[in-house]
């Protein structure tokens, strides 16, 4: 009898080591992809994708693309991109914004769509993970109906508790410069996100994680940008001087919370959105595509030709593919290859159809505004870039400038031009508390899709050109140098005293 649990102890030991070792696996499992469907040759960047395990028993399996720097991994920073939304996929901010690859926009003929190089990919400055949450997003999946809840809260968590453990799966990126970056609606968790890591290394949680600071583009807030549509609007010649005269008198500058009774404000208000129907709110000078996608039927040129009404905002002959968004619905398509999905090494049965944003899920939004948490990151020192592309009317920039004037920082370097190729490519503001906010002139609600070019050098300006510090900058501004300054946008963006550099 001893014998026999002697034995049974010890085969009980070893199938608790492996299912251990399953368990592990599961959670961090990973793959380097060097083949993807659709593009010509082998990928002359490193792409990983894998799962992370988070939440109770890891039944949420977080799905994230990890692409490594192209130029110094070693040394680069390292930032964590999530997509807005909520519930947009990260593949949306690889293939559209800022990651290394884009789809080739040509007319879908059932065919796989084609992957070419994006030039100004802010991988060749640093890695990034792109990372598919909240729960449900892109492909990530929950493994039990309980798991599957989705809010601001839980998404911190998770993307807190991804990213730990990533970095434990990664220990040689667990030196390099930390950023955590987003956009839209990502202007809500990010901030929590960098306070909980900030929190997290005040108290010694393992890993430390080098954190340097955050950035945001056109983000949702307070949860008052909407206000800020109408002077845009104004500003931008949309509606008339009577009309917003009306507006500002019969609403009290608050055109979201309207009483009932104020029927001389609900009217102002239909006139407003009767004056800018038919533009796309989030770049006010692109066509507002429609799109016939209710019953499955796909945007070809000669739907567009047959309805044109129904497609775009106007009845001019457009060319073909005039759309920004049609490389959207080519995304679809390629997403849900079946040879896309082995190459991403992504598991049989884990997710249906793919899809670039879930809307339809509910997302409880109990973090009704990212604000307090601006304040408190920069009084702890933590850099952060606020940019805004300034043709955006989802989240105007004026809005964004509101929020931060209010913040009532002193004013480092004031108004100005900032340049690329020497042409104005926006206007900056740095303030004291290292926050700085920049816009992007044509921009749009995603700014790096509009401007790729300028939004790589704002950025890269910054990861690259690390010597000159803020008083140089102004100095050189100062005598009158400014446009020969070849390295300024992020050295203004952020302070680089050294004094000031301090790791949280």
């Amino acid at each position: 009898m001893e014998k026999f649990s002697s034995c049974y102890g010890k085969e009980l030991l070893l199938v608790l080591v492996l299912l251990s070792h399953i368990s592990f696996q599961l959670a961090t499992c990973a793959s380097i992809v060097k083949f993807l469907p659709g593009f010509q040759g082998t990928l002359p960047f490193l792409l990983e994708t894998g799962y992370v395990g988070v939440g109770e028993n890891e039944d949420v399996q977080v799905f994230y693309y990890f692409i490594e720097s192209e130029n110094n991994s070693k040394d680069d920073p390292l930032m964590l991109w999530l997509t807005g939304g909520p519930g947009c996929s990260a593949l949306s901010g690889l293939f559209f914004e800022i990651g290394p690859l884009e789809i080739i926009k040509e007319e879908y003929n059932g065919s796989l769509p084609n992957l070419i190089l994006r030039p100004h990919s802010w991988t060749k400055v640093c890695s990034i993970i792109f990372v598919d949450l909240p729960v449900s997003t892109g492909f990530s999946y929950a493994r039990t109906n309980s798991a599957s809840q989705r809010s601001d809260s839980i998404l911190v968590r998770q993307a807190l508790q991804f990213f730990r453990k990533w970095l434990v799966d990664h220990p040689k990126f667990q030196s390099n410069e930390v950023y955590i970056g987003g956009d839209s609606y990502s202007g809500i968790p990010v901030p929590v996100i960098v306070q909980e890591i900030a929190e997290g290394n005040e108290k010694g949680v393992k890993p430390w994680i080098n954190l340097q600071g955050y950035l945001t583009g056109n983000a949702a807030t307070t949860g008052k940008e909407n206000n800020y549509k109408i002077p845009f609007a104004h500003g931008m010649g949309l509606i008339s001087d009577e009309l917003y005269d009306s507006l500002q008198k019969n609403c009290n500058g608050d055109y979201v919370s309207v009483e009932n009774r104020n029927v001389l404000c609900a009217r102002d208000i239909s006139s407003f959105k009767e004056a800018t129907s038919g533009l796309n709110p989030a770049h006010i000078l692109d066509p507002d595509c429609k799109w016939l996608d209710d019953n499955g039927r796909f945007p070809t040129r000669s739907l567009i030709k047959k309805y044109p009404s129904k497609f775009l905002s106007t009845n001019l002959a457009l060319p073909a593919l005039s759309c920004r968004s049609y490389p959207y619905f080519l995304c679809g398509f390629w997403a849900n290859d079946d040879n896309v999905r082995k190459a991403l090494h992504i598991r049989k049965g884990s997710i249906g159809k793919w899809r670039r944003c879930s809307y339809d899920i509910p997302h409880k939004r109990d973090i009704p505004n990212s604000y307090d948490y601006h304040v408190n990151l920069s009084r702890k020192g933590i850099r952060s870039l606020i940019y805004s592309g300034d043709h955006d009317m989802l989240i105007p920039f004026l809005g964004t400038q509101a929020w931060i004037r209010s913040l009532n920082y002193s004013i480092v370097d004031d108004w100005r031009q900032w340049h690329t190729n020497d042409q104005v490519a926006g206007y900056t503001r740095t303030y004291s508390n290292r926050m700085t906010f920049a816009t992007v002139k044509g921009g749009g609600h995603t700014a790096p899709e509009y401007r790729p070019k300028e939004c790589f050098d704002m950025f890269s300006r910054y990861c690259v050109d690390d010597a000159f510090s803020t008083f140089c900058c102004i100095l050189s501004m100062r005598l009158g140098t400014w446009d020969n300054f070849p390295r300024i946008v992020f050295d203004i963006i952020f302070i680089r005293i050294s004094v000031l550099d301090t790791r949280v």
